[in-house]
Order: C-alpha cells, then sequence, then structure tokens
C-alpha cells in the first residue's frame, strides 16, 4: 500500500517484500570512486554522497549487479546503495543507513530493517511511521507492466489511503481481508495515475487471486495467493497481459 496519511498528510508505504530480487556490489579495485554496471542504477553522484554521509573513503571500483529493472518499482535503488554501504564496509545501524540512503535520492524504501514489511514507512524522510502488523504467509507472482518510471521525490500526488491503514491493523492477519486492502490502495493509485488499461484487476479475478498489488510508481505488479494456490498457468496469463519479468515469491509469514 502506498499513499498520504490523511488529506495533506505525509506519504506512506507499505512494502511488499520480495526475498527473491536482489541488487549485489563487489569492491574490484582502488582508485577514484567509479561504478561498473550494466544498467544504470546508480548515478556516480549519488554513490559518493551516500558514502560521504556514511563517513566512508570516497574512493573505490564497484560493480553492482540488479536482479530487477531500475525504475521498476522494485527497491532496485535503494538496494544498490545499502549494496554499495556494506561492500564499501559500513557495519552501523540502520538508522544511519536509512539517513544516508535518502540524502543520496531523496525517497528511500526500508529495505534496510530487518523487517521491511512489518512497519509504516515515510519513504520522503526515510523514517518509521509505526509498527504494523506484518502480512501473513502468502505467494506471489508478478513482473513489470510498461517502462521504467524513476521515482521523483518531490512527487506527493497520491491518494489518501488513511482509511486502508487503519483497517489494516484491525483485519489481524486475515489473508483475504489484506489482499483486499492492497487491491484497493493499487486501484486507487490507478484511477489516480494511471495506466488507463492496467489489467491486473481483471487477472485477479480470473485466475482466483485473493487480491493484487503493485508499485505506486513504477512498472511492478503483482497477485496475492494463499500459499500453494497459485495456478500453473498464471504466469502464461500475466506474460499474454504484456508484463515481463514474471517470477514467483513467498513472502510474509513470522
Amino acid at each position: 500500500m502506498q499513499g498520504r496519511l490523511g488529506t495533506g498528510g505525509p506519504l506512506v508505504l507499505l512494502t511488499l517484500a520480495c526475498p527473491d530480487l536482489a541488487v549485489t556490489a563487489t569492491r574490484i579495485a582502488g582508485g577514484p570512486l567509479a561504478l561498473e554496471q550494466k544498467r544504470a542504477i546508480l548515478a556516480p553522484a549519488q554513490a559518493a554522497r551516500l558514502l560521504e554521509v556514511l563517513g566512508l573513503p570516497v574512493r573505490g571500483r564497484y560493480r553492482l549487479h540488479a536482479d530487477m529493472p531500475p525504475g521498476g518499482g522494485a527497491g532496485a535503488s535503494t538496494a544498490a546503495l545499502l549494496a554499495l554501504a556494506r561492500a564499501a564496509g559500513y557495519q552501523g545501524p540502520a538508522k544511519e543507513l536509512a539517513a544516508a540512503c535518502l540524502a543520496a535520492e531523496g525517497a528511500t524504501d526500508p529495505l534496510m530493517l530487518a523487517r521491511p514489511d512489518a512497519v509504516l514507512w515515510a519513504p520522503r524522510v526515510a523514517r518509521e511511521v509505526s509498527a504494523l502488523r506484518p502480512p501473513p504467509l502468502c505467494d506471489i507472482i508478478g513482473g513489470f507492466l510498461g517502462p521504467p518510471q524513476r521515482t521523483d521525490p518531490a512527487d506527493l500526488a497520491f491518494p489518501d489511503i488513511a482509511d486502508l491503514v487503519a483497517a489494516w491493523q484491525d483485519a489481524r492477519g486475515d489473508k483475504a481481508a489484506l489482499a483486499a486492502l492492497a487491491s484497493q490502495s493499487a486501484q486507487r493509485c490507478t484511477e489516480a495515475r494511471g495506466p488507463t488499461h492496467d489489467p491486473m484487476a481483471a487477472l485477479c479475478r480470473d485466475l482466483g487471486a485473493l487480491g493484487h498489488a503493485r508499485a505506486h510508481t513504477g512498472p511492478a505488479r503483482a497477485l496475492i495467493f494463499a500459499p500453494g494456490c497459485v495456478p500453473p498457468d498464471a504466469g502464461a496469463a500475466l506474460r499474454a497481459a504484456g508484463l515481463s519479468g514474471v517470477l514467483g515469491f513467498s513472502t510474509g509469514g513470522a
């Protein structure tokens, strides 16, 4: 879920943790700061700012590799900053990592936390608003619908989801109820921000999913199922609807 916490309130999100996508960073040489990356995940200025804020040497040659497309809405930029910090030797607290990521990119996902899906996160200020009940164990199948879209830190044009956040707590782990809330957040975003012809609601209905979710900036999309209930033809159906990079994974749980 993502949106404003009340009319004019802060932008908040509850992330869908995906353990099957990652960014790796390897320090391969010394010398001036340089990045090797097949797809441009980070700008050199972002890398320099991160290292500077963390008090690390702004030097070294690093190789970055991402399993997901930059601008896909799957957290590639934050993951790349965190991987770079670790490769550069940072071992400090998550709070300092969050502040450094914010300084480098202006908006950040809560991937530096042990349970990123158990907090209501304010991405434009990089802080936890409140603890949330983490989602129960679910199976996800998803992919990317359309071109990359980088996050604009000044973009606050999102629907109000204060009612959905309150309902999330009240649902107390009910899979169907929580998936329905994710669907409502996705639908509100689609109605307000597009695209006009998003197939996820129809795919959710046709494949018997509990609900669907989306990156509220970026093309990442997902269907939510109870464990073991993803139909064998789900991947083919998503690809036929225009999604690329289709994959399945498990998320949530204790």
